[in-house]
């Protein structure tokens, strides 16, 4: 039976002998709800890339123009991935203080208020700020939400669970995109869509009432109480952070900083002709990304982490950089290319939660994977604004700019190399234990 928390949300550990609780119940609730929670996650991701371009051209006026327009969604999207780079961070830490549970409710609650305050705004500058306050609850839900489900779920089940949670994000991005294809966003018509974006309020009410807590995490706060030395275990080793990070970050400049041009590429090729082909073309990428996010978790549970990791980095950089080298919005390849670069870019998100949580021990696993993970975004939003001087320097040319930055993804083949040995048989172990 899940217990039920009296008083609002919660401030901390519960009583574990007075809140007992059902194991596959349980891990079947914290696995939707950190599914769902993930699938908001991308809608708010993909919200920009499908909607950036209209919202300039609405509260810009007869200011706007194709290159202000491109620099505007580069500014978007660093403010959203600097916000989620000190969300992940603060809201790991308070998934390790305070509960995972707790701060992913937190996660949610915040990134659905400020997203449809975005349906008022009246000015980019306006906009600029509430999408840093959007990503500071995207930040929070990924490393509590991954590190819930990993404690939760330690079993030889677990490449599978990683696919269900890495191909979340994709799925509502893909719910969006077909949103926006039945209902087209244009200047004259976008802030129902900020409006909407609000609706998980309802499951973070739902996440901070009724989730239960990890075992793990309960048993690892109770320890000093105990006798036991806990707090030689919430130590993170610096050299394994160093290495999460850069495996962390990898996949995200290179999703952000080169995959996401691909959209406003498509819309600014055939948005007088076709309005709803940008909407389109994130569905076909969504829909590819989704397959990537599950199957690259059963594939580095085949190859293992090091292996992977590399190869998923050579397919990436082939088809990111065939995408804008050897197609074009409208012709008849592009859709399917874009479907092709979808998958593959997006094996790493499959990777990481299988790969990073383990690194990590129980006291310090969501501190760990959300600095590992988070960091990547600080260096992601850098990563953006970067390649938005592209924009002026290969003057507007949405080729150019996505397939200069794809090369960050050839990163990853000598990157995987440095996972830990160490950390192969802990790994396996995770994986491994309390099998169904």
């Amino acid at each position: 039976m899940l217990s039920r928390p009296q008083d609002g949300l919660r401030s901390g550990p519960p009583d574990i002998s007075a809140t007992p609780v059902d194991p596959p119940h349980g891990r079947w609730l914290v696995l939707a709800c950190v599914f769902l929670a993930l699938v908001f996650d991308g809608v708010e991701l993909g919200l920009m890339p499908v909607a950036s371009l209209s919202v300039a051209q609405s509260l810009l006026g007869t200011g706007y123009t194709p290159q202000l327009g491109a620099e505007w969604f580069a500014w978007l999207t660093a403010s959203l991935m600097l916000g989620a780079a000190v969300g992940g961070i603060v809201f790991g830490a308070l998934g390790d203080s305070k509960g995972r549970a707790t701060a992913m409710a937190w996660s949610i609650l915040f990134y659905s208020a400020f997203a449809g305050l975005g349906g008022f705004v009246q000015s980019m500058n306006q906009l600029l700020i509430l999408r840093f306050l959007v990503g500071l609850g995207v930040g929070g839900v990924w490393p509590n939400g991954v590190s819930l489900a990993s404690e939760f779920w330690p079993s030889a089940s677990k490449p599978r669970v990683s696919g269900i949670l890495g191909a979340a994000i994709n799925l509502g991005i893909l719910g969006l995109s077909q949103v926006a294809r039945i209902h087209p966003i244009t200047p004259g018509s976008w802030r129902w869509l900020f409006l909407w974006c609000a609706a998980p309020t309802l499951l973070g009410l739902f996440v901070a009432r009724r989730l239960p807590e990890s075992p793990r995490w309960l048993a690892s706060k109770m320890a000093p109480e105990s006798g036991s030395n806990a707090a030689g275990s919430a130590r993170i080793d610096r050299r394994t952070l160093a290495i999460a990070i850069l495996l962390g970050s990898i996949p995200l400049v290179g999703a952000w900083a080169a995959s996401k041009w691909m959209i406003p590429w498509a819309d600014a090729v055939a948005s007088s002709t076709m309005p709803g082909y940008k909407a389109t073309a994130q569905g076909y990428w969504a829909f590819g990304a989704c397959l990537g996010g599950f199957f690259g978790a059963i594939v580095a549970g085949r190859l293992g982490p090091r292996l992977s990791y590399a190869f998923f980095g050579l397919l990436a950089t082939a088809f990111t950089s065939g995408l804008f080298l050897g197609t074009r919005p409208l012709e008849a390849a592009f859709l399917p290319m874009v479907f092709v670069q979808g998958l593959a870019a997006t094996l790493f998100f499959g990777w990481l939660p299988l790969n990073l949580p383990p690194m990590f021990a129980t006291a310090s696993r969501a501190t760990g994977t959300g600095i590992a993970y988070n960091v990547g975004r600080f260096v992601t939003a850098f990563g953006v604004l970067g390649s938005s001087l592209l924009v002026r320097q290969f003057a507007g040319d949405y080729a150019a700019i996505g397939a200069a930055a794809s090369l960050v993804y050839a990163l990853g083949i000598g990157a995987a190399w440095l996972y830990p040995a160490s950390h192969f048989e802990s790994a396996r172990v995770l994986r491994q234990e309390n099998p169904e």
